[in-house]
């Protein structure tokens, strides 16, 4: 019976779900599918926009958006509604290592590319181009090539893909990068 149990209990944990639990931050989720670089699949955490804005203002990381608002439901905003906190991290992350100016030009709000690793999702978030940034990345990371639609991609030794799409770096987080 012990041994029924355990293997139901190691089925469950291995099989891709979409099991999502109620949290005081938000909902827990795996992802049904793991990510392209090879990590396997995890359980989400979801934060709400005050917490995530909470956590960037904490760590002198600021936020802008071309509508001057917060609403998940209109692209020219920035929300942080349903953002990983993995990626929430992440950017903390980012900005310690870094020492730069960080500025969030996009986050969870519709308008993006769709996709399982989406903004939409809590995967992504968008950052303002510096110098500062920029360089830290191009000398820091390993180019990978471009992705589909050209941009060139740099992938962090934690498997996080930063891709320059011009005039903003469109960062994917798998997880929060060493925080």
């Amino acid at each position: 019976m012990k041994l029924r149990s355990a293997l139901t209990a190691l089925t469950l944990l291995a099989a891709p779900a979409a099991v999502v639990l109620g949290g005081a931050t938000g909902a827990i989720a795996a992802p049904s599918t793991a990510p392209s670089n090879g990590a396997a699949a995890v359980a989400v955490t979801k934060i709400s926009h005050a917490t995530a804005t909470s956590m960037f203002s904490r760590s002198g990381i600021t936020w802008s958006s071309s509508g001057g608002c917060s609403d998940r439901d209109n692209p020219t905003c920035t929300s942080f509604t349903q953002l990983n906190l993995a990626t929430a991290e992440g950017a903390q992350t980012l900005k310690s290592a870094t020492g730069c100016a960080l500025n969030i030009t996009g986050g969870t709000e519709t308008g993006h590319a769709s996709g399982t690793y989406s903004h939409w999702n809590g995967y992504k978030l968008d950052y303002a181009k510096s110098t500062c940034v920029t360089n830290y990345i191009k000398n820091t990371f390993t180019y990978i090539g471009p992705r589909g639609d050209g941009a060139l991609q740099y992938q962090s030794g934690s498997g996080n893909i930063y891709a320059d799409e011009g005039n903003h770096w469109d960062v994917l987080y798998y997880n929060c990068g060493g925080c």
